[in-house]
């Protein structure tokens, strides 16, 4: 199933920047400004026009990996049942990612705005309520992340979230028809393939 919603898609991506390496280990995409820089890049239609451009520093990394580390913990609450055994480690607890997600979303608080263009529907949305001088660029790209998972978390497709259990795996996804159990059919096989393992070696 696809994500359309910019909120769903923003929020997965943020998350899925901690994924496996492919070698048994976890790859981290965003371990630099530039790396964040490109990966804002990379997902500029789904960053609402008041984020501030792919230009990062250390500020911004800082604050996007701490609400990435936030994301994860909150899609961990809630996914049913355990979240990857690969990822239980690295946690927050929940209480202090439920802080850290509300405090970066109020550096950049928001109130809703009406357009409606002519022969169409008019479209609710949001837009700063303060000037964008009215918090760090750092902080305005970490409030539109953050808005964004508060948007999905509390929006139609959380019910969706499933934690991949494939080995190794650290990564989420929307869960797209009945049968589907991981988030990639790679991961599938190193399922299968680890499930043959077990019980022909037990």
């Amino acid at each position: 199933m696809a994500a359309h919603d910019p909120s769903t898609r923003l929020a997965l991506a943020l998350a899925a920047t901690l994924r496996h390496d492919g070698r048994g280990g976890v790859a981290d995409d965003l371990t630099t400004p530039d790396a964040l820089a490109a990966w804002v890049r990379d997902h500029a239609d789904d960053l609402p026009a008041s984020a501030p451009g792919p230009a990062a520093d250390a500020e911004a990394l800082a604050a996007a990996r701490e609400v990435r580390a936030a994301v994860r913990a909150l899609f961990a609450r809630a996914v049913p049942g355990e979240p990857s055994r690969a990822d239980a480690g690295r946690l927050m607890p929940v209480p202090d990612a439920l802080d850290v997600l509300n405090t970066a979303a109020a550096a950049t608080p928001v109130v809703p705005r009406l357009t409606w263009r002519p022969g169409g529907e008019p479209a609710a949305g949001h837009a700063p309520a303060a000037t964008p001088a009215g918090a760090p660029p750092g902080r305005a790209l970490a409030a539109a992340l953050a808005h964004a998972a508060i948007a999905f978390l509390a929006g139609p497709d959380r019910p969706l979230l499933r934690a991949c259990h494939a080995p190794r795996c650290v990564r989420y996804f929307l869960k797209g028809h009945p049968r589907q159990e991981w988030c990639t059919p790679s991961c599938g096989n190193r399922a299968r393939v680890a499930r043959h393992h077990t019980r022909h070696h037990p």
